[in-house]
């Protein structure tokens, strides 16, 4: 219940302070779309959420129309993955794409903080490479966490299980405040590379 309150009031005044800003970005965003490549702007994916349960994520769209109709699902890559748009590089560089996810947080499917939500397929593959992914599971994902902070983009799966893990075993309110601010903070640097996350594993 607290987790959920904090969830709403960041939401509430980062919208009512963030408003201006947030309203120019989104039209650029929406703009740029329209001249590389067109609609559809918005991208939505199956997530699995707390205790398996599938949701859709709402996203910007970053990479080229039906992209993943030949490739199926694929891990990650932040800005090396050939069906990047040029727009998408740029949104994708600085976590504008995850805008939307304020939606999802809004109507509860994910939380500011907390393991970010895997995709069904994903899920099913590292369970077959022995991966015990279902732990993540029990506990509310999130926009944000210890993983994304402390790993990398494109960090191995069993990797961010164990950041993941170590959040849900030690999670706290201060802690999720700390992952927040934190979280903005590297995004605004815009640079997701390990070496650049040095100075942010000094403080956790």
């Amino acid at each position: 219940m607290i987790k959920r309150t904090i969830d709403l009031s960041f939401i509430v005044i980062g919208f009512i302070l963030l408003m201006p800003i947030l309203f120019i970005v989104v039209i650029f965003v929406l703009l740029f779309l329209l001249f590389e490549d067109g609609p559809p702007f918005f991208y939505t994916q199956d997530r699995l959420g707390e205790n398996k349960k599938i949701f859709k994520l709402f996203k910007f769209r970053s990479m080229i129309k039906e992209a993943e109709q030949t490739t199926g699902a694929v891990w990650a890559v932040k800005n090396s993955d050939p069906r990047l748009t040029k727009t998408g590089k740029f949104i994708r560089k600085y976590a504008i794409d995850e805008i939307p996810q304020l939606i999802n947080i809004f109507k509860g499917d994910i939380s500011l903080v907390g393991p970010r939500p895997e995709r069904p397929e994903l899920y099913e593959e590292f369970e077959k490479m022995n991966i015990p992914y279902y732990l993540r599971l029990n506990a509310p994902q999130g926009l944000t966490g210890l993983a994304q902070l402390l790993g990398s983009y494109d960090t191995l799966p069993k990797n961010k299980l164990r950041y993941d893990l170590l959040y849900i075993k030690n999670q706290t309110i201060m802690l999720d405040i700390k992952i927040i601010i934190f979280s903005v903070l590297v995004t605004l640097i815009g640079n997701w590379q390990s070496d650049s996350r040095k100075w942010v594993k000094k403080y956790f």
